[in-house]
């Protein structure tokens, strides 16, 4: 399952350094505030997991959790964006529980920070959301910036 790939740039590729990526969250944080940026960075990697989900062609049927992860490795992980590891998306009654490994918002920042997924969480979101056919509400359970081993997100039904 591969993502529309263009050149988009003929000498340095696709890919740009997680130290620009994170200047630019800091850098809107820092013009209109830590909350309003939280809120414009997860509806911005919303629309992109859902795009990028539909891109592969997911969103015609609900996908068993274990393809759905494996669809999520493969496009968000190192043959993809690399956006981050999916290791595992377990349903806990009617809740999602989505643990992530090297996501880009955890990325070279100091233990004890308060930094929570932005970016990162809300394209895992969107992307659940079509290969699951549901809605969610998503919240941060757990950082590896505050001694979890993953960085744990819990998704509700809307």
């Amino acid at each position: 399952m591969e993502e529309e790939k263009g050149q988009f740039r003929e000498t340095l590729g696709d890919f740009s350094s997680i130290i620009c990526f994170r200047a630019l969250v800091v850098g809107i944080e820092d013009t209109i505030g830590r909350q309003a940026a939280m809120v414009a960075l997860k509806g911005a990697g919303r629309q992109r997991g859902k795009g990028l989900a539909l891109s592969l062609g997911f969103g015609d049927r609900e996908v068993p959790l274990d393809e759905a992860c494996a669809a999520m490795r493969e496009a968000l992980g190192a043959d993809g964006t690399r956006l981050c590891w999916v290791d595992s998306i377990e349903q806990d009654g009617e809740n999602y529980i989505m643990r992530l490994s090297e996501t880009i918002c955890s990325a070279d920042e100091p233990q004890g920070s308060d930094r929570e997924l932005s970016f990162t969480l809300g394209a895992v979101h969107g992307a659940l959301e079509v290969l699951t056919q549901k809605r969610f509400r998503a919240k941060q359970i757990g950082s590896v910036l505050r001694g979890d081993t993953h960085d744990v997100v819990r998704f509700t039904p809307r």
